[in-house]
């Protein structure tokens, strides 16, 4: 596999529990200002790869490499340190919180570190600036995330996960169970963190949103890497046949 010019490249990744082979030699890449779409059946092993990268779970055997270098990611901060954001499909939002509550917890701004304060007026300002860089539909960042739309949820924890300016951002099942306009919000920031210079992950059943947003489409298959496919020079059916078995091995 050729890894020139990933920014997060997997090498024979193989990961188990018990007799269970979750992944086998998985090899995968993801590059700067791309989106690749990582597709599958259930149990395909999308959500292991996903947790090995996110440091939820150590890989058995295999590597791991940002930016070329040979890293070990055992525990989430050591993703998060390194520049990987996971928006997990649960989003890990509070309803009964503000946007720029829910955007800062856990990494409150004080504005006196000796009386523990809160710099309210910097927290808000930075949601508001970050907010407006990705072009999202949320215009008051004190009204509470229990009150949006699936949509706009998305957006906040999306937003969230820019905070600290990660070079590859993973997205779970990021329009599952939204409408059609709020799907189409978000589609639209995924291609605005590609076009900010982001490498996107994105997990995916929908292949619709699939061919709209993504470079590259990776297909996991029993645990193992069945085919990359170029999303311009491919198609659904073709897709789907290597997501099932029903192909001879296209792709790559």
């Amino acid at each position: 596999m050729s890894t020139d010019g990933a920014v997060l490249s997997l090498e024979g990744i193989s990961k188990s529990f018990g007799p269970v082979q979750a992944l086998e030699g998985v090899d995968f890449d993801v590059r700067s200002e791309e989106v690749v779409a990582l597709v599958g059946d259930n149990g395909a092993g999308k959500s292991t790869l996903v947790k090995v990268v996110a440091g939820i779970h150590s890989p058995d055997s295999g590597r791991m490499l940002f930016e070329g270098t040979p890293v070990w990611i055992s525990q989430p901060t050591d993703a998060v340190e390194l520049g990987i954001a996971t928006v997990y499909q649960d989003l890990a939002l509070c309803d009964n919180l503000d946007v720029v509550e829910n955007l800062f917890l856990g990494r409150e701004e004080l504005a006196s570190p000796v009386l523990r304060s809160l710099d309210e007026t910097d927290m808000e300002h930075r949601s508001h600036e970050l907010l407006s860089n990705l072009a999202v539909t949320i215009t008051d960042v004190r009204a509470e995330v229990g009150t949006m739309s699936g949509g706009q949820r998305q957006q906040v924890a999306i937003a969230r996960s820019l905070l600290g300016d990660p070079k590859v951002v993973i997205l779970d099942e990021p329009t599952a169970a939204l409408g059609v306009r709020q799907t189409a919000q978000v589609l639209e920031l995924i291609k605005r963190l590609r076009e900010q210079g982001h490498g996107v992950v994105v997990i995916s059943h929908n292949l619709a949103d699939v061919f709209e947003v993504a470079d590259r489409i990776f297909v996991l298959r029993l645990g193992k890497k069945a085919a990359v496919f170029e999303t311009a020079s491919t198609n659904q059916e073709e897709v789907v046949a290597s997501i099932t078995g029903a192909d001879s091995g296209g792709g790559r």
